[in-house]
């Protein structure tokens, strides 16, 4: 499983790692035109980084983030989406998958994801044998693999963002980690 993690002000990051992620939260517009720190203002939003097209578990994330919006919304939280779709592709996805009203980020370039610390996967994480368990129990679920669009390399995470600071975070140790939305956002900041 990956690891919930308070983001504290102490936390050790480099200036370059603190200006990126400052960066991604204040100039990065999503589908609705706010940035992260403008949607994050007065409440908290859970952004969910998605590998790629084509990913079983992205398909599970967003079934499970589907099932759990209302319950998001009663702990006062919204769900912001980032991939590596060009933003048209990426609503007929999203639309599909019952979250075309989430507000998006289009990341082609991953740039979002490197501001986030979200780094490439190693052969242990994307098809280790817990992967490999968790693909069958998730095609078992109805969650396929598709055609990939998008680096099938990258990592996912998961952040809970208020008043536009990193209050938790989430990161896969593999990509078929499956984290708890609820979870995460109850235990942000404290």
């Amino acid at each position: 499983m990956g690891t919930i993690a308070p983001v504290m002000a102490s936390d050790s990051v480099s200036d370059s790692a603190t200006d990126a992620l400052e960066r991604a939260l204040t100039d990065r517009p999503a589908s609705n035109g706010k940035t992260l720190a403008e949607l994050s203002a007065g409440g908290r939003v859970l952004v969910v980084f998605l590998r790629c097209r084509g990913c079983p578990f992205c398909h599970e994330a967003m079934s499970d983030l589907k099932k759990r919006r209302g319950a998001l919304g009663d702990r006062g939280a919204s769900i912001v989406l980032v991939h590596q779709l060009p933003a048209g592709l990426a609503q007929a996805w999203l639309d599909k998958a019952g979250l075309g009203d989430c507000p998006h980020i289009s990341d082609p370039e991953l740039g979002m994801y490197r501001a986030f610390e979200l780094s490439r996967g190693s052969p242990m994480q994307l098809a280790g044998p817990k992967v490999l368990l968790r693909m069958i129990q998730a095609a078992l679920a109805g969650h396929f693999v598709g055609k990939v669009a998008g680096d099938a390399m990258q990592m996912p995470g998961v952040f809970v963002v208020e008043d536009g600071r990193v209050v938790a975070s989430f990161r896969h140790r593999t990509q078929a980690d499956r984290p708890d939305y609820l979870g995460l956002v109850a235990g942000a900041g404290r």
